[in-house]
């Protein structure tokens, strides 16, 4: 029998493809990334059958890439040497909503649609990213450190035990799902650490090179009982990020987050060539979208004293930032926002990262809140360099850590069918992530020509994943041609 006819026997005939039209649809993404198709396809059902393909991959050294779900945005889904696709979207079951111990166990292949509808039955919560595609996988987004719009929870780890088969057919359990029993122990599998060395550290921001993980245990939160958005335009950013400093240390609000004039257009258009020339054009340079909330018990204190104490903030040391119910001149948009920033983009709709020209290439990475306008600056001057309109460029700037550091993306927008546009996002963003890199910026999620930029900047560190690589991954078939492998 040969391989074909041994992947098609491991997943259904159904389940398997090697068709250049089906093959074509795996073979790019919403990235840059040049497209690539694999050899073939194939959607397994469960672990067993996850283990029985990446055995086979072994036996004759074919790399395998995982794909989780529909939406992918960083290239690192191509199949860049060929070889076998994994698509997991068939695992998509909510395996265990755990009330107690406030966590959701759900296979890789479910969707932020479908998680956040799920919960929200049970009276419960996951954090998302900002707008998440609501194709995408929520459980990748948590391995991929997603950042999350909600400060006030500690958050940067919302990932719990999972289920991984590493790159030699091997089935392991990282946490306290890797004890006698499970899920029936006593443990729960809420413990992220462990059996030994964090596990989930290890896979965490690994883009499918260190295994595949087939089900995870993520954080939930009950839902809010009462809450209250507050809009602010800014045109002293300065300003704004020490007003941010002074809140965020006081854990004053939920969400909160900063968006320039273009992206925040882009979410609120509905009726697209109508609404967002004018949204863009009335919008200050950016604006700043704060939320509190009263929780289960007594929300209606909560959410007064809150508000009293944003207040006092406001008038004793920041009069000039004028916090309001709505954005001047727009009647109704604090409710609009309120309604969506808990929610992934409606499927119905064009993602919004891809409304305005067809295509998005986000260059993103984690910096102290005040030097963001420095590095603001430099890509506008970068951009001025290439002729691409600075008013073009899309900003977004999301507290992290209480503000201690913040996650900065810019967003340059282009139009796919027009290749001088496609070369110029790649030129300006291949000059502007080194000046960026040299000013101080952390790119702790490098994807594609980042990856060489910053592994070439930690040599050392780079021969020691490689070193482990090659003791998890012998034959380097988990999705070679990503981070340093």
């Amino acid at each position: 029998m040969n391989k074909r006819d041994k992947l098609a026997e491991i997943v259904g005939g159904d389940n398997f493809s090697d068709a250049p039209k089906a093959l074509e649809t795996y073979a790019r993404d919403f990235s840059l990334t040049p497209p690539a198709a694999p050899d073939c396809a194939v959607k397994p059902k469960d672990v067993q059958e996850v283990q029985r393909v990446i055995k086979l991959a072994n036996e004759h050294s074919l790399p395998v890439v995982p794909l989780s779900s529909g939406a992918h945005f960083h290239g690192a889904t191509i199949a860049k040497k060929g070889g076998i696709i994994l698509d997991l979207s068939r695992m998509n079951r909510i395996m265990e909503v755990d009330e107690l111990n406030r966590r959701v166990r759900m296979e890789v292949g479910v969707t932020w649609e479908q998680i956040i509808s799920h919960l929200e039955k049970r009276g419960f919560r996951i954090m998302t990213p900002l707008l998440p595609h609501p194709l995408r996988s929520a459980v990748t987004d948590c391995l991929e450190r997603e950042v999350i719009t909600n400060t006030v929870y500690d958050y940067g780890e919302p990932l719990q035990s999972m289920e991984v088969v590493w790159p030699t057919g091997e089935i392991f359990r990282t946490g306290s799902a890797s004890v006698a029993g499970y899920p029936d122990s006593p443990s729960k599998g809420a413990n992220p650490s462990g059996p030994g060395i964090d596990f989930y550290r290890f896979l965490q921001g690994a883009q499918g090179t260190m295994g595949v993980v087939t089900w995870a245990n993520i954080k939930i939160e009950l839902l809010t009982k009462m809450d209250k958005i507050f809009l602010a335009p800014v045109q002293d950013l300065d300003y704004t990020i020490e007003f941010l400093y002074k809140i965020l240390r006081l854990r004053i609000g939920q969400e909160c987050l900063l968006l320039n004039n273009i992206n925040l257009a882009a979410i609120m258009a509905e009726d697209w060539d109508k609404d967002f020339p004018k949204l863009r054009k009335s919008l200050a340079p950016w604006s700043l979208i704060l939320i509190i909330s009263g929780h289960q018990r007594r929300p209606e204190g909560k959410l007064e004293y809150e508000e009293k104490a944003l207040s006092d903030v406001v008038k004793n040391e920041f009069p000039k930032i004028s916090l309001a119910e709505n954005l001047p001149g727009l009647p109704g948009s604090g409710k609009k926002l309120l309604a969506m920033l808990r929610k992934p983009w409606p499927k119905e709709v064009t993602y919004w990262k891809n409304r305005y020209k067809g295509g998005c290439q986000s260059l993103f990475f984690i910096t102290r809140p005040e030097l963001a306008p420095k590095f603001i600056s430099t890509m506008e001057k970068v951009a001025a360099k290439h002729g691409y309109p600075a008013s073009d460029i899309g900003g977004y700037l999301q507290p992290i850590e209480h503000n201690r550091a913040c996650h900065l993306e810019f967003n340059l927008y282009y139009d796919p069918s027009s290749r001088s546009e496609v070369e110029r996002a790649q030129k300006l963003y291949r000059e502007a992530a080194p000046l960026l890199m040299k000013e101080g910026a952390l790119f702790s999620r490098p994807y594609g020509e980042l990856a060489k930029l910053v592994y070439d900047k930690a040599n050392g560190y780079a021969q020691t994943l490689k070193r482990v690589k090659k003791l998890f991954d012998p034959k380097n078939i988990m999705n070679p041609g990503n981070l340093c492998f």
